[in-house]
């Protein structure tokens, strides 16, 4: 059994409530990433997946987005400069589709498609810079961590920081269909139906759908998701791909960071101790929103926690 632990968070007082913590870093953070190499890595089935490299002789940590995210997503450009500055080698990994070229395949990323993940790690292992120590994955990407954990015999990894997990998939998007937020689902929504339109501009769309009647994740899921990537059905995907079930196999040190008022996850949907593998250590605060966690006196000098408590942990367990 892992462990689970209440940690006492300190919130901005000016960013007070879930939501201010969720939306001040997406409006108001500057994006300042190191400098990185893109490359790119073929994949078996045709496709590709690209790579920011950053320079450095430190240990390697690879960076995973969530929905929708990219480089210029906040908290991927935060982590990554804070890896840098910390002596550690930051390499961000594009999920299919979302290096600003459309993937060439049908098929699209998702929450479970682990076999991509295993792919980049593979790839990274011939380097002879080394391959990555540890991962960090945040929302859908620390999803996709740790499902790579659990279901991996031999995981190619030593340490593991998963962020703001939607454990369970279905409540997720459930949650993301009450009170506010539904600003998230709506903006979550129209990226995802831009991307599909984006994607499908040049070429034969292979799924006969209204994309205006699709009117939350569960549909998208439905209608787009599921069919894509072989999945019987959204109720299938979130039963195949949601990380809960696959905790309890995991054996690598893994810390997962999470908030309770988390406004894209119900606090049901968190496990229990008896649920976590002997490598987790699950940190769980009263406040903090989704990937926010913003700290600081003044707003023109914030500090973000889980950037500061993913390094000191990556410095115990992978160095």
């Amino acid at each position: 059994m892992g462990t689970l632990k209440r940690i006492e968070f300190h919130p901005a007082w000016w960013a007070p409530g879930c939501h201010a913590q969720t939306l001040w870093p997406t409006f108001f953070r500057p994006r300042q990433p190191p400098k990185l190499r893109r490359e790119r890595v073929e994949l078996a089935d045709g496709d590709f997946i690209d790579l920011e490299l950053g320079a450095g002789d430190g240990p390697a940590v690879l960076v995973i987005h969530g929905l929708e995210g990219d480089l210029r997503s906040h908290y991927a450009s935060g982590m990554l400069a804070t890896l840098g500055s910390s002596g550690f080698r930051p390499i961000f990994m594009y999920l299919r589709g979302r290096s600003g070229e459309p993937n060439r395949l049908a098929r699209s990323y998702h929450s479970g498609a682990t076999e991509d993940l295993a792919a980049v790690l593979d790839h990274l292992a011939t380097r002879p810079d080394g391959p990555p120590t540890a991962a960090i994955g945040f929302s859908l990407g620390g999803n996709l961590l740790l499902k790579y954990l659990g279901e991996s015999s031999h995981p190619k990894l030593s340490a593991a920081v998963a962020i703001s997990v939607p454990f369970v998939l279905r409540d997720s998007a459930l949650r993301l269909n009450t009170g506010l937020s539904r600003i998230y689902r709506h903006h979550l929504l129209a990226k995802l139906k831009e991307t599909y339109r984006t994607k499908f501009t040049h070429r034969s769309a292979p799924l006969q759908v209204d994309l205006n009647a699709i009117e939350d994740l569960f549909d998208y899921d439905e209608c787009i998701t599921a069919p894509l990537n072989g999945f019987n059905g959204a109720a299938d995907y979130y039963a195949r791909c949601s990380c809960r079930s696959f905790l309890n196999r995991i054996d690598t040190p893994t810390l997962i960071l999470h908030s309770i008022d988390d406004p894209f996850m119900f606090r049901h949907s968190v496990p229990t101790a008896d649920e976590l593998g002997r490598g987790v250590t699950l940190e769980l605060t009263s406040g903090g929103g989704h990937v926010g966690f913003v700290t600081g006196t003044l707003p023109w000098r914030p500090g973000f926690w889980t950037e500061t408590r993913a390094v000191d942990w990556l410095r115990e367990n992978a160095c």
